[in-house]
């Protein structure tokens, strides 16, 4: 992503939390870690080159990876933001055992290639408790979601031995929409929540999907445990990227 556009959404995001007012606001901070398996199909034309369909395992040993992620947000009555950044990295080397069309550029069969796959995602989300019945029973609230996603990717095939490098990047805004729960299991010790939101158009789509049971030991700290998965299929200037990542994680929270 530009500069200019990160500067843009994150000064979107604290203008909003700077305008509710200090008094009856709740701030808070999360990280995540979180190990998703990995399957993605690629393939990247150049002018009037077609490109391979190219499986990132199969054909270049692309394998699975834990990642980060961190997320700060706010709340007000029925109002909640969050600003949440999430960076995906691949890399490995492989001796090809089939020829290679990246990006206009063939990498022929036998040769040693370094692959580079990178995929950065920036949301910033709105939910509004359209049912709130947190008073009653256990708990219990109903979400709507407005989400705007930003993809930063780019892909990268390389073959140091021949001085030969083919890559493709994207830089895509997504809005999203979608809704979620939370229940509360044991008073206020034990909870669980769920969100799904997506988007689909053109033939691209990207959805989105998280579950998890969170614990308070002490006030003001949570420990999560939970499952997230992601689909995306892009086909856009050139580039076609079907991925799907799913896979367990864990998450600490601190909020005032």
């Amino acid at each position: 992503m530009k500069r200019s556009q990160w500067t843009v959404l994150c000064a979107l995001a604290l203008f909003l939390l700077w305008a509710m007012p200090v008094s009856a606001l709740e701030f808070g901070a999360r990280a995540y870690y979180w190990f998703p398996t990995f399957k993605a199909d690629m393939k990247a034309d150049g002018g009037s080159v077609t490109g391979t369909d190219i499986n990132l395992k199969d054909n270049l040993g692309v394998g699975t990876k834990a990642f980060p992620s961190v997320e700060v947000f706010a709340g007000l009555g029925r109002s909640h933001l969050a600003l949440n950044y999430t960076p995906i990295a691949y890399s490995d080397s492989i001796v090809l055992t089939q020829p290679i069309v990246f990006n206009g550029q063939t990498f022929a069969k036998g040769v040693s290639v370094d692959s580079d796959l990178k995929l950065r995602m920036l949301d910033l989300e709105y939910r509004f408790t359209v049912l709130n019945m947190e008073n009653m029973m256990a708990g219990f609230s109903l979400d709507a979601i407005a989400q705007l996603k930003y993809l930063d990717g780019e892909a990268k095939i390389a073959a140091a031995t021949l001085g030969k490098e083919a890559k493709q990047s994207i830089q895509l805004p997504l809005p999203m929409v979608g809704a979620g729960a939370h229940l509360g299991l044991l008073l206020n010790l034990l909870e669980a929540r769920a969100k799904v939101t997506g988007i689909s158009y053109s033939g691209n789509y990207i959805y989105e999907a998280l579950a998890d049971l969170s614990l308070t030991p002490f006030p003001f700290l949570d420990i999560h445990a939970g499952y997230k998965v992601i689909q995306v299929r892009l086909d856009k200037n050139d580039l076609f990227l079907n991925a799907n990542f799913a896979g367990p994680f864990v998450a600490l929270t601190v909020s005032w």
